[in-house]
């Protein structure tokens, strides 16, 4: 998770030049996951949201086969990439919490989006969808998400980060 100096989120010039790595992580994770999901590099994934309690921040987007998901960090377990958003969100934030939501809108919408209060594809200075395909391009899809698998089966749940997960 990054924080970024106040401004460059609403600077469009400025939130462009960020690294892809924070770009993706800091407000353009939709288009991640949506393009991941349009251009599936594996089968099996689908799309979950993190969704703060009222009054919080800590929304996310990530992909997920229910064991393992991918998200700007690359693949890692699931759980693991939960409890490391509660962990970071709530040392920001006493009593922060969340629900869980399996995604059921196409992500690279803008009206779906805009009603999420996301930014769609085309509120950006360029077409992020390109450069998420060549973010996506640079990772050995099926040897990331076979270490990520191998990490989780190791590992227990760690935590109950929603009150109610997807169903």
């Amino acid at each position: 998770m990054y924080v970024l100096k106040h401004g460059i989120k609403k600077n469009p010039e400025r939130f462009w030049a960020l690294p892809d790595r924070v770009f993706f992580g800091y407000g353009a994770c939709p288009i991640l996951t949506g393009t991941f999901l349009r251009h599936p590099p594996m089968d099996g994934f689908y799309g979950e949201r993190i969704i703060p309690g009222e009054g919080f921040s800590g929304n996310h987007l990530y992909v997920t086969n229910g064991v393992i998901a991918f998200d700007y960090h690359g693949y890692s377990s699931r759980e693991r990439l939960l409890e490391h958003h509660r962990r970071v969100w709530a040392s920001h934030s006493a009593g922060w919490h969340c629900t869980l939501e399996r995604v059921d809108f196409d992500l690279l919408d803008t009206t779906e989006l805009n009603r999420r209060k996301m930014r769609g594809p085309d509120q950006y200075l360029h077409d992020p969808v390109p450069r998420a395909v060549r973010y996506l391009q640079r990772i050995d899809h099926a040897e990331a998400a076979a270490r990520a698998s191998k990490v989780a089966m190791r590992l227990k749940p760690l935590t109950k980060l929603a009150k109610a997960g997807p169903q």
